[in-house]
């Protein structure tokens, strides 16, 4: 039966099924409690890793999630460079990013000879010589500027860490150039493939951000869960118009 009358639960990963490298029990429980019951999802805009490693890093700590289970900004990304026409690009990412946009879109070239777009992803292995090559890129106005997500910062048990929102005021500040579009959470195509499957009053959105979870929610039209296991308090939750359908400190307190 499904679970507070919602089949289709889609949870945020970092801050919310866990924390870095540390599972947060709850939610662990809550998940494995209602596998057989309910529809779970996981979407992350962190596209500093490919979806092997997000599964690799899920059944580690015990949940049996599986490729189809997982959602990100790439899917909605290489739709736009399909329709876009955008067949050669440079990425500012790390390889294991690169390895699953390749696998995503085999026929895009990533070539700065030939590149029609740049492409920021969360680059944690980000050296000065992608930082000169893609300013260069991007003061020629007809190339393409998109990223892959707009977070601020990445989570991190020791503090939080510059994430693609954070490079893209570094690259505005060298190039004077904003993306020309931005995936990822809060924009609701990440979820159009559960969109098109679950009538929306079935899903909910779990997260712990307001910025992207929280907005998400309300721009696809589905309820909100918000946990405080992450970047969220209630304090935060003061200057919000519209609260969340429901609040709890993580998942399994559900």
């Amino acid at each position: 039966m499904p679970y507070l009358g919602k089949h289709c639960f889609v949870l945020d990963l970092d801050g919310t099924v866990y924390l870095g490298d540390n599972p947060i029990a709850g939610a662990v429980a809550f998940i494995l409690r209602h596998w057989e019951d309910c529809d779970f999802y996981f979407l992350s805009n962190n596209t500093s890793k490919g979806p092997g490693t997000y599964l690799k890093k899920l059944r580690r700590m015990g949940v049996p999630a599986e490729e189809s289970r997982l959602l990100s900004p790439t899917l909605p990304l290489v739709e736009h460079l399909r329709a876009q026409n955008i067949r050669a690009a440079y990425l500012v990412g790390n390889r294991d990013y690169e390895k699953a946009l390749r696998e995503a879109m085999p026929e895009l070239r990533l070539d700065p000879g030939e590149a029609q777009a740049v492409i920021l992803a969360y680059d944690t292995e980000l050296t000065y010589e992608k930082l000169a090559v893609s300013a260069h890129l991007l003061q020629k106005p007809h190339i393409s500027y998109l990223a892959t997500h707009p977070d601020l910062v990445c989570p991190d048990p020791a503090g939080p860490l510059p994430d693609v929102g954070s490079f893209i005021a570094l690259y505005q500040k060298a190039t004077g150039r904003l993306p020309d579009q931005i995936f990822g959470k809060p924009d609701p195509a990440v979820l159009s493939p559960l969109l098109a499957r679950y009538p929306r009053n079935q899903m909910v959105m779990v997260g712990d951000r307001l910025s992207t979870d929280k907005k998400l929610a309300e721009n696809a039209g589905i309820d909100f869960v918000l946990v405080l296991s992450g970047e969220a308090t209630l304090e935060d939750l003061a200057g919000e118009n519209r609260k969340p359908w429901k609040v709890a400190q993580d998942l399994g307190e559900l």
